[in-house]
Order: structure tokens, then sequence, then C-alpha cells
């Protein structure tokens, strides 16, 4: 008698070691290869980092914290794009406020 057996219709063969496998399986027993593909993680394609709203919320840090707030679950790269300008302009905005007090209390 011979080891050689023909698959049913649950099993298939392993892409690497051609082992006899369930189709089920994610990792072949044999040789431990993963065998079915790795979740394909879904992402909106219209989310994209934006200069743009970027750019808005380094001129207005409180618009940017907003869109930031309200974008964060359906475009969560547009909305980090948002909280990094709102955040860069904050800091711009206290260093430049820090600048002109300094300034001012020379005269």
């Amino acid at each position: 008698m011979s080891d050689i057996r023909e698959k049913a219709a649950d099993e298939m063969y392993c892409s690497h070691c051609r082992a006899i496998i369930k189709k089920a399986a994610e990792i072949c027993p044999k040789c431990g290869c993963r065998v079915a593909p790795a979740p394909v993680q879904t992402s909106n394609p219209d989310d994209m980092p934006s200069f743009g709203l970027g750019f808005i919320g380094f001129l207005v840090p409180l618009a940017g914290l907003i869109l930031f707030i309200v974008l964060n679950k359906i475009y969560p790269r547009k909305a980090r794009s948002c909280g990094i300008g709102a955040l860069i302009g904050f800091i711009v905005g206290i260093v430049f406020s820090l600048i002109i007090i300094n300034a001012m209390g020379d005269y």
C-alpha cells in the first residue's frame, strides 16, 4: 500500500510543502508555514494625509483640534494631519507670544 492519497473536497495542498491539509487551516501542521493569507485591514481609500487640512490646523489650532476630533474615526490619517498642524501651530503661537512678551519687557 502506498502513502499517497487523493485530497477530499474539504482539503487542499499546502503551498509550501505540498502536504494535504484542511481548507480551513491557517498554518500547515507539517511544515508550520502560513497557508491562509493574513487578514487584510480594510481602510478608506479616501483617507490620505492632507497638507491642506494640516495647514488649516496650523493657522487656526482650535479648528485643527475640532477637525481632529470629528474626523478621527472615519479618516484617521486626515485627522492626524489636522492634529499635527494644530499642535505645531499652538507651539509656534506660544513661542511667538513669549518672544513678544520678552521684547516688550525691555521697554
